[in-house]
């Protein structure tokens, strides 16, 4: 986890603080004084061109493999589990999984999912209308990011929604494995993956014995015929979905919705061209303030890099959130739905580890963002809220909010 011929006047960031902040002056000063920080796990890339090349960079592979490791952690339910799953998958195993599994993520099986997504966010929305008329509070996370997406994670995989409270509660105790804290909390980390072992076991049963068209039963076919998944990774894949397709979508709503209120002319035009703006309105939400705050990658050679000697081990955090407000790549980088040929982001990551299932979380997002700004307005947050780290998945625990109904 080190580097050589690092220049001594090279900012550094604690990135294990509680205190620690993407959207910080202080990271905002270590991007303006250099292309990366250095920090207690290896180093931090903060600025746009160095990340886009070096998430498709040959000596760079995955680098999450050894989060746990790192953490003190050695065995057990969850480090088997992330030991094998898609995410930190190098070579030729990586791509074999990853296009047995493609079929399923494709933007065909997202578009379809929409009038469904739209139900689902309607259903909610009229939820909230209801409670803000008797007077009641909103807690947005409970009332609407946190039920939308695990109920639109039921819809892709054909799940009854009763089963979402469920898939909620344990896929909300896997993503503290994604923190700094990992240790503290494995016990139950290793108790909620097991949980979702045994649920995903269940789901393949029934769906082998009565297949339909959603994408567990196109996955358990894919397992069954040709160059297939074994059954441990059929199992692997469907509850890295079951954690990966609520967690980050939950948290990622939560974020744009922050964004919006502190930017509320851009809502309102949300609001006035909701078909025409949705999809800018996502793009920039996850710009500007994306829930994967960085992606990590480690070092499988020796090499050189911008005058940077960078050692076979080390690690190297790719600051999604840097990147996507660099001015150097974005000169006016605050959030603007009419801003014409924005650079892409990285938000879901890039070369082979693109995230599998962004045309889905797209999809579902780009529905439900147009939807609630038609409905409400004059959004804010009264305080008590509470917020994940920076380190993981970023996001709101609890968002209350006050509004208008349109």
């Amino acid at each position: 986890m080190t580097t050589e011929t690092i220049e001594h006047d090279v900012p550094y960031l604690d990135i294990a603080s509680p205190d620690f902040a993407m959207n910080s002056e202080a990271v905002r000063d270590a991007r303006a004084r250099n292309w990366y920080a250095r920090t207690n796990y290896g180093i931090g890339v903060l600025r746009y061109a160095e990340v886009t090349e070096l998430l498709k960079h040959p000596s760079l592979n995955q680098g999450s493999a050894k989060w746990p490791e790192h953490h003190g952690v050695h065995s057990g339910v969850f480090y088997e589990w992330w030991s094998k799953n898609l995410l930190v998958l190098e070579g030729d195993e990586h791509h074999r999984i990853r296009r047995l599994l493609n079929p399923a993520f494709s933007p065909t099986v997202a578009r379809k999912l929409e009038p469904e997504f739209g139900a689902i966010a309607d259903e909610l929305i009229a939820e909230m209308k209801a409670k803000h008329a008797r007077g009641e509070e909103i807690e947005f996370v409970a009332d609407f990011s946190e039920p939308f997406a695990t109920r639109a994670l039921c819809a892709m995989m054909g799940l009854d929604h009763s089963h979402w409270p469920f898939i909620a509660s344990r896929a909300n105790t896997v993503g503290y494995a994604l923190s700094v804290s990992i240790k503290e909390d494995i016990e139950r980390i290793d108790t909620a993956v097991q949980e979702l072992y045994d649920f995903v076991e269940q789901i393949i049963e029934e769906r082998r014995a009565n297949p339909g068209e959603d994408v567990v039963s196109r996955l358990v076919q894919f397992s069954q015929a040709g160059d297939k998944l074994s059954d441990a990774e059929l199992r692997n894949a469907l509850v890295l979905m079951l954690f990966g397709g609520m967690d980050t979508t939950r948290n990622q709503i939560g974020l744009i919705l922050q964004t919006f209120m502190r930017n509320p002319d851009q809502w309102e035009l949300l609001a006035e061209r909701p078909a025409e703006l949705a999809k800018a309105a996502l793009e920039e939400g996850l710009r500007v303030n994306p829930t994967t705050r960085w992606v990590t990658r480690e070092a499988n050679e020796d090499f050189e890099f911008h005058g940077l000697h960078i050692a076979k081990g080390t690690t190297v955090h790719l600051f999604t959130m840097s990147s996507g407000t660099d001015p150097e790549a974005f000169p006016d980088p605050e959030i603007d739905l009419l801003a014409d040929g924005r650079k892409q982001h990285h938000t879901f990551g890039g070369g082979v580890h693109h995230c599998l299932g962004h045309y889905i979380a797209r999809a579902d997002m780009s529905v439900a963002l147009p939807r609630l700004a038609e409905s409400f307005t004059d959004i804010r947050c009264p305080g008590g809220d509470q917020w994940l780290p920076d380190s993981g998945n970023h996001g709101p625990i609890k968002l209350p909010i006050t509004f208008s109904v349109r």
